[in-house]
């Protein structure tokens, strides 16, 4: 038995996906079955505790994995069905991608962190710097652009790699754990400024182990355990 979340249009599916791994002689489950629809402009954030298969959940419809079984679909495209270059130009394309380590260039200041996510799109190189600009002041940065990340705090640095980002204006963003490694202050501002682009029309999907941020930021929470989602009355499916 699956999980459905159903939506009149859904924009983001997974219909049975599983992602299996091997692990010595045992077989990890991380994704087990999940069945998920995600309609365009929607906030979804997708909780559970370290190892309940969140972040693999997410990097399936994000382009960074591939089901072992089942398909990944997003505006009518089969994902798992793509060329390896196909789900590059997905990636580079349609997809951002917020990660807890922030993943930060250190030898880079933050506007050419940003700057360089530009690169394999065909943005001109003479607009690279003012969309990277741009990007780093509507994370409220632009006073930072030539700051190294050793030079900022964790939350700069969070808003950077959150700009990175959104410099290629994506479709839909996916924030694995963006508040993890921050206070609660900064983690505050996180969520603000990710409910604020979902409400221009971005969609956000959100893997977070903090379910009080998730129901104050989120339009809808989905729980995963072992692998599966918990339906509403708080069994595995």
């Amino acid at each position: 038995m699956t999980t459905q979340i159903t939506s009149e249009a859904p924009w983001i599916r997974t219909i049975q996906v599983c992602r299996y791994y091997r692990r010595a002689q045992h077989e990890v489950r991380a994704v087990d079955e999940v069945t998920l629809s995600i309609p365009k402009g929607d906030f979804l954030a997708v909780t559970g505790a370290s190892g309940s298969g969140k972040s693999t959940l997410l990097n399936l419809p994000a382009g960074l994995d591939t089901p072992t079984s089942g398909h990944v679909e997003v505006d009518g495209q089969t994902l798992n069905q793509l060329s390896r270059n196909a789900r590059a130009s997905y990636r580079a394309r349609k997809v951002g991608v917020v990660f807890q380590a922030f993943n930060l260039l250190s030898h880079h200041s933050a506007l050419r962190n940003v700057e360089i996510a530009l690169y394999f799109t065909d943005t001109p190189r003479r607009k690279r710097r003012g969309k990277a600009i741009a990007a780093l002041e509507r994370v409220g940065l632009g006073d930072r652009l030539h700051h190294r990340p050793l030079d900022l705090s964790g939350g700069e640095q969070q808003r950077v790699a959150i700009a990175r980002a959104l410099v290629k204006r994506p479709e839909v963003l996916f924030a694995d754990e963006p508040t993890g490694n921050l206070d609660h202050t900064n983690s505050d501002e996180v969520a603000k400024l990710l409910t604020e682009l979902n409400g221009e029309g971005m969609t956000v999907v959100l893997v977070t182990h903090d379910l009080d941020m998730a129901s104050r930021a989120a339009s809808r929470v989905v729980h995963m355990h072992y692998g599966r989602v918990e339906t509403s009355d708080g069994t595995l499916s």
